[in-house]
């Protein structure tokens, strides 16, 4: 822990403005100075992640972002899709850029770096969902940030393609966590109807989306993205009523690839940005383009989508 140096004490006579700014002031910079410095002691994490674990909390990228990183040109939730779709002549969308898609973990500000390039020393500082690496990668359960955890909290971060990898298990760590704890039973809690017809069970909670039909889970868990704060997505059952391959949005000219909307303008759609980038969309059920193609070649017009719960992260 970085101490702020104690400052020289008083002589027994008052000191006059003067002797007390010449003997406070710079002791006082120093230790300001120090703080930046200096790392953040651990302190003791919520049981899971809720409200407030991102940028909101304090919390910044942990690499910069690039110009467009976060582009949110999503349609508007209260209209329905309205031709003409293309301006010019119709072509299929582009393909997202090769390789595995990166995640930009959430850290606090002064363990942020410039670039990848960067070295990342090991991080000393609690995160919001440490109780929830620590249970699953089998680490003592204390809530509470220590050398062990966070050398295997960076494995894992690798493995799943967090940057920076620095052992801070942020929001960004903590969702793809639910992901993976979710791949046994998602709907352990019964909250997704069991039909004998197709369902896209949306869970505005975990920020999942899986497809069920007669008890079976047909189509795994898969993260996604919805309605930003003040136009969150929509929740009941509803169905696909249109589906466009290559659709752009005619309000803000935005790819929508796989779009198959179900609501008015919300719809099942891929992007092209990081699927945990906050602050969300403007209603719509934001997929990684890979995970929008598949359920594009899952269902079809008519399939149920049944939306329930509350967002209450990144």
């Amino acid at each position: 822990m970085t101490r702020t140096p104690t400052p020289r004490t008083a002589t027994p006579r008052t000191p006059t403005p003067r002797t007390f700014l010449g003997r406070a002031l710079p002791a006082l910079l120093t230790g300001v100075f120090l703080l930046t410095l200096g790392g953040s002691p651990a302190v003791a994490a919520p049981a899971e992640p809720g409200p407030g674990t991102g940028a909101a909390s304090g919390l910044v990228p942990g690499i910069a972002r690039g110009p467009g990183a976060d582009r949110q040109g999503l349609p508007d939730r209260a209209l329905p899709p309205v031709g003409p779709w293309r301006t010019a002549v119709e072509m299929p969308l582009p393909e997202p850029a090769a390789g595995p898609p990166r995640h930009i973990e959430y850290v606090p500000p002064f363990e942020a770096v410039p670039d990848r390039a960067v070295p990342q020393p090991c991080s000393r500082s609690t995160g919001p969902a440490q109780r929830q690496a620590e249970r699953y990668l089998g680490l003592t359960r204390d809530g509470r940030q220590s050398a062990a955890d966070c050398a295997a909290i960076r494995t894992f971060q690798k493995r799943q393609h967090i940057e920076p990898a620095s052992g801070f298990a942020g929001p960004v760590t903590g969702a793809v966590l639910r992901l993976l704890r979710a791949q046994e039973d998602p709907n352990r809690a019964g909250k997704c109807p069991e039909r004998v017809e197709r369902v896209v069970c949306v869970d505005l909670n975990r920020q999942i989306v899986w497809v069920q039909q007669d008890e079976e889970v047909i189509f795994q868990p898969v993260a996604m993205r919805s309605g930003q704060p003040t136009m969150e997505t929509r929740t009941g059952t509803y169905r696909i009523y249109w589906r466009h391959k290559d659709h752009v949005s005619s309000l803000y000219n935005t790819p929508m690839p796989f779009a198959q909307f179900f609501d008015g303008g919300e719809a099942l759609h891929g992007i092209y940005e990081d699927i945990y980038a906050p602050p969300g969309s403007h209603g719509c059920i934001n997929l990684k383009w890979s995970d929008a193609k598949k359920l594009w070649d899952l269902l079809d017009k008519g399939d149920v989508v049944h939306i329930w719960g509350h967002r209450t992260a990144l």
